[in-house]
């Protein structure tokens, strides 16, 4: 017999609670009033003078955001999710209203986001959060790039040709132009072929957060982010990276502007690596190792999946990823005790 109780709803958040509900922890730690004013200050709510039913408040659909990167969902799923899951109405302030954003709601919501061009924003308001716990960026960085695929796109040879030039070929139908990732292109890793684009990260030795981002095309090389996502922040100047960023003349640069690049040497065809050069690759690759592992955690989030056409709103869902990613390390670096002015190294 199934027993039957007046208070099951209150019974069932506090097991919820016992059983650790990753979104009360973030609740319990991250600021998002003040993530929201800074959405607010970039990207204005809508005026009240157009009438219409008001918009919901710019710190919930934040937090619905953040569930729909955290859990790899689409604003189909992010709708039904929102009204089928506890944690989820209670983590967004939803458990009880009558009304529950829908995904055109979060489809206009993050369309606003980019137009506006607010990815970096959120990315650095999210970051500011790190630093308001003390978390500032320590023991060197690392840096990497992986690539993040799209639906293959079919275009003809004719019409590729007109598209490298930016130019939009004229007997495409209006739902072409809108279903056609233009901004995506093609590249050949290790044999295999990808249509996409590449994130590029600097992440902290220390907490392994991410601090800075790149977001481009697939075939773009490796090494033309290097010196984008360098972070002057952190508190030591030494740089690891794996023998794809190998450039002898940029490494010079960077030691002449301060940095120390310990860059894997790569063999050359005919020319093995020497022991010492063997040596010396692994020993950085015991440190920049560590870089693997934040993206791991953006896979297992649904970092290699977009959902989305071209390069602005590929930005900012790469951002807002990236975002939730750091704030959940955070969280598991303040649940875990780990204090920023404590051991060398994070786990």
């Amino acid at each position: 017999m199934i027993k039957t109780s007046l208070f099951a709803l209150q019974e069932r958040e506090t097991k919820l609670n016992k059983l650790g509900d990753v979104l009360s922890v973030m609740n319990k730690h991250i600021d998002f009033a003040a993530l929201a004013a800074e959405i607010d200050r970039v990207v204005p709510r809508p005026s009240k003078l157009k009438g219409g039913r008001p918009p919901f408040p710019t710190e919930l659909m934040v937090r619905v955001l953040l569930v729909q990167q955290m859990f790899n969902l689409s604003d189909e799923q992010t709708e039904y999710q929102l009204l089928d899951r506890l944690s989820f109405q209670r983590f967004v302030g939803l458990r009880d209203s009558s009304q529950i954003p829908d995904r055109t709601t979060i489809w206009t919501f993050k369309e606003r986001l980019v137009v506006a061009k607010a990815s970096d924003r959120i990315f650095e308001a999210a970051n500011a959060q790190l630093s308001r716990h003390g978390y500032v960026a320590r023991g060197g960085q690392m840096i990497d790039a992986s690539l993040v695929p799209v639906p293959t796109q079919h275009i003809g040879r004719a019409d590729k040709a007109i598209v490298e030039q930016g130019a939009t070929p004229l007997d495409w139908s209006p739902a072409q132009r809108r279903q056609k990732d233009t901004d995506a292109a093609w590249v050949k890793k290790h044999g295999k072929s990808y249509f996409g684009f590449k994130l590029t990260t600097s992440t902290d030795v220390r907490y392994k957060l991410i601090r800075k981002i790149a977001v481009s095309t697939a075939s773009a090389h490796d090494t033309l982010h290097l010196e984008s996502v360098l972070d002057e922040s952190n508190t030591r100047r030494d740089l690891y990276a794996d023998k794809g960023y190998t450039d002898k003349e940029r490494e010079v640069r960077l030691k002449q502007q301060g940095w120390r690049p310990h860059i894997q040497r790569k063999a050359k065809k005919g020319k093995p690596l020497s022991a010492c050069q063997e040596k010396r690759n692994n020993r950085i690759s015991k440190t920049r190792v560590r870089v693997e592992h934040p993206y791991a955690a953006l896979e297992q989030m649904g970092g290699k999946l977009l959902r989305s056409i071209g390069l602005a709103r590929a930005e900012l869902h790469l951002s807002c990823k990236v975002a939730t990613y750091n704030l959940r390390r955070l969280c598991y670096l303040i649940e875990a005790g780990i204090s920023p002015l404590r051991s060398r190294v994070a786990s």
